[in-house]
């Protein structure tokens, strides 16, 4: 049996229709479910029982004997949300309890960290254990992401396999509900349809023409390929990067979007709100060596199929995965 916290939400989502593509339909589903427009990314999908994420922890001590691997997706990820303490709860307090059930019971453990940790990559973007101590998050959200890969790292006891994943600019389909949280992908479709063009930032570094600020794009299929290869390998715990390891620019993004819906290039350039424009990051790349050192060896979508299969087979008709 598996779990799967945050399942109504993008990437839980995916996941629990990717388990369900390979045959795995013995998984238990927790969320708070509450969000009705959060309920179509599990319709049609399989499952053996749904839990409500503040009832998770009773049901997980009666039934752990049962339970092989656990898969926390689950999470606050506002990174306009100032409140920390919203964050210290369901990131940090919460994982947390899963970490030491997993821990004592001998469960498997994959959780979502994030690549919001590692701020202005003053450090670089490598998932090396050493520096996890030195980085600067930008908002709350980073923040308790890393506080809680601190965490676990310091922790005498753990999993018997554990992996905390560093999502880099995850984009696919399930994400109708996350309003301004979605990807620039989904934004860009959407503003397309609208008015036939796309704004993007302008550039206020002169190192960086407008539009051409870099970013690690990376499919949530991709996503779902790694996590599989992680359950079934299982190679050393730790904290590992997920994204395609290439930098893409917002242009290159826009374009592809354009492409995709078969219409005409219109980008207009607007200034950077000035509330971020201090915190903006104009590069991120994930180090993916310790991945592929692990033995993963699919090739990650390139951002024009990415972008083309999102477009086409999800935005246009409306459907979810």
């Amino acid at each position: 049996m598996i779990v799967i916290t945050g399942v109504a939400g993008f990437i839980g989502s995916v996941l629990l229709g990717r388990l369900n593509a390979d045959g795995i339909n013995d998984v238990i589903i927790v969320d708070d479910f509450s969000k009705a427009e959060k309920s179509k990314n599990i319709e049609e999908k399989k499952f053996i029982a749904k839990i409500h994420r503040t009832d998770f922890f009773q049901w997980f001590d009666r039934h752990y004997q049962e339970v092989d691997f656990v898969l926390h997706i689950g999470a606050r990820t506002d990174t306009t949300e100032f409140d920390f303490t919203v964050f210290e709860v369901l990131n940090i307090a919460y994982s947390k309890q899963i970490w030491l059930r997993c821990a004592q019971h001998g469960i498997p453990l994959i959780y979502a960290s994030s690549a919001a940790t590692y701020g202005l990559g003053e450090y670089g973007y490598k998932d090396d254990h050493a520096i996890v101590e030195k980085l600067k998050p930008l908002n709350p959200y980073g923040i308790s992401k890393n506080e809680f890969d601190k965490w676990a790292l310091k922790q005498p006891t753990s999993p018997p396999f554990w992996a905390g994943l560093k999502f880099f600019n995850v984009y696919g389909p399930n994400e109708f509900h996350k309003g301004r949280m979605a990807s620039v992908i989904f934004h860009a479709f959407n503003q397309i349809n609208l008015t036939g063009k796309v704004q993007l930032f302008r550039s206020h570094k002169p190192e960086f023409k407008d539009g051409e600020q870099l970013r690690d794009f990376v499919y949530v299929k991709d996503l779902t390929n790694v996590i599989s290869f992680l359950m079934e390998q299982r190679p050393t715990s730790g904290l590992y990067n997920i994204g395609t390891g290439k930098a893409r620019t917002f242009l290159d993004l826009a374009k592809a979007t354009f492409s995709a819906m078969d219409k005409e290039v219109v980008i207009e350039f607007i200034d950077t709100p000035e509330d971020i424009r201090e915190k903006y990051q104009y590069f991120t790349q994930a180090d993916m060596s310790k991945l592929i050192a692990a033995g993963y060896s699919h090739e990650f979508t390139s951002l024009e199929k990415g972008v083309e299969d999102y477009v086409k087979k999800y935005l246009l008709p409306k459907k979810y995965y």
